[in-house]
């Protein structure tokens, strides 16, 4: 397997992003969210997307290297769409369903291009 990341863009449920996210927090991955964070913010019931952008290699933690850095368009709960980062292993990214056509993961790209930080979101929010 290749530890390239594949340009493309996967979809996620808010249950399997909270499971993504606690992998990331257990592998000891420095780009994701806190989980508690992310129950509080994220919409139930939403669809998140990754889009992985660069690769991660650390000869002192080869057990989780390579990683994936991800885009994440991130649905809170007031319907806003944010943009944060995932670290990711690539079989996990991998294992995650193929559901998106191509035309799609153009749209949701130009929405990842225009979303706000989730840090200016959190923010603005107070």
């Amino acid at each position: 397997m290749t530890a390239v990341p594949p340009r493309t863009i996967r979809a996620v449920d808010t249950d399997r992003l909270l499971l993504l996210e606690m992998e990331a927090a257990r592998t000891g991955f420095s780009q994701r969210l806190a989980a508690d964070w992310l129950r509080e913010h994220a919409r139930g019931g939403a669809v998140h997307y990754l889009f992985p952008t660069m690769e991660h290699r650390f000869s002192h933690r080869p057990e989780v290297s390579p990683q994936w850095r991800c885009e994440l368009l991130l649905t809170v709960r007031t319907g806003e769409e944010v943009l944060s980062l995932l670290d990711v292993l690539p079989a996990t990214f991998q294992g995650l369903p193929e559901t998106l056509d191509a035309t799609a993961k153009t749209a949701i790209a130009a929405r990842m291009r225009r979303a706000p930080a989730v840090r200016e979101w959190a923010g603005e929010k107070g």
